[in-house]
């Protein structure tokens, strides 16, 4: 019995598989997070720049 739970856990900790599922996936986490930041900077720039594009559209509109 003891040689069962001798051979099980030295393939337990020998066993890289799982680990290889765990780093893809902290991976894939990691550039999720980076682009919702970066999207979310570029989104506000954008925001900035049509609202001073409008802006600048409607009081050049508005003085003719």
């Amino acid at each position: 019995m003891l040689d069962f739970i001798a051979v099980w856990m030295r393939s337990f900790f020998t066993d890289e598989e799982g680990a290889s599922a765990i780093e893809y996936g902290l991976i894939l986490g990691l550039i999720a997070i980076i682009l919702i930041v970066a999207l979310g900077q570029i989104g506000t720039g954008l925001n900035t720049l049509f609202q001073s594009a409008a802006t600048s559209i409607g009081s050049a509109g508005s003085g003719s």
